[in-house]
């Protein structure tokens, strides 16, 4: 009667560790995504089952709607960096759902840098401040039709420092992108 309850209790143990196995981080992924405001080049890298590093260079936009007038648009090179965690992959595993290219709902904290190197725009003498955004986030991230293509969509209030006047001031994010994983 023990031996039978040390053999359960190694299967189930060792299913619990399998399981834990498949579901976690991919270990390193590149995307492009592109967006309303703006497009990026990314890279997604495990730091452990559920905890991944993501690296990201690429344009952001910016629209000023003035009626009347003409709109104007710019798009500023951005460097980001964002810790994630992906905190639903068991929860999915368990409901037979995907987690291909980190398929799963995420808490972050993005980091942006916007440097003044340039700015394209259709307005001249447009310039954006050197500028440095902290913004917590809620996300998710889902592949379309089983492809390497997926969409996110992620919303977050933090903070921006303006190095140019010295100041501080919120910063809000909300994003709906659409991408391909290589």
């Amino acid at each position: 009667m023990n031996i039978k309850i040390i053999y359960i209790s190694l299967a189930v143990l060792l299913g619990q560790y399998i399981n834990a196995q498949t579901a976690s981080v991919e270990k390193s992924i590149y995307s492009v995504q592109f967006g309303p405001l703006g497009f990026w080049l990314n890279n997604e890298s495990r730091l452990s089952n559920e905890f991944s590093l993501r690296t990201e260079i690429g344009f952001d936009a910016g629209v000023n709607l003035k009626f009347g007038n003409q709109t104007n648009y710019t798009l500023a090179p951005s460097l980001n960096m964002e810790p994630r965690w992906y905190y639903n992959f068991t929860n999915r595993m368990s409901k037979n759902k995907d987690s291909k290219n980190n398929e799963a709902n995420f808490l972050s904290c993005r980091i942006s840098y916007i440097p003044d190197w340039f700015v394209i725009s259709n307005k001249n003498n447009t310039n954006i401040p050197n500028q440095i955004s902290l913004i917590p986030e809620w996300g998710v991230r889902r592949n379309i039709l089983k492809s390497n293509f997926n969409y996110e969509i992620g919303i977050g209030i933090g903070f921006l420092y303006d190095f140019e006047n010295k100041s501080f001031d919120r910063a809000n994010d909300l994003h709906l992108r659409i991408g391909y994983t290589f």
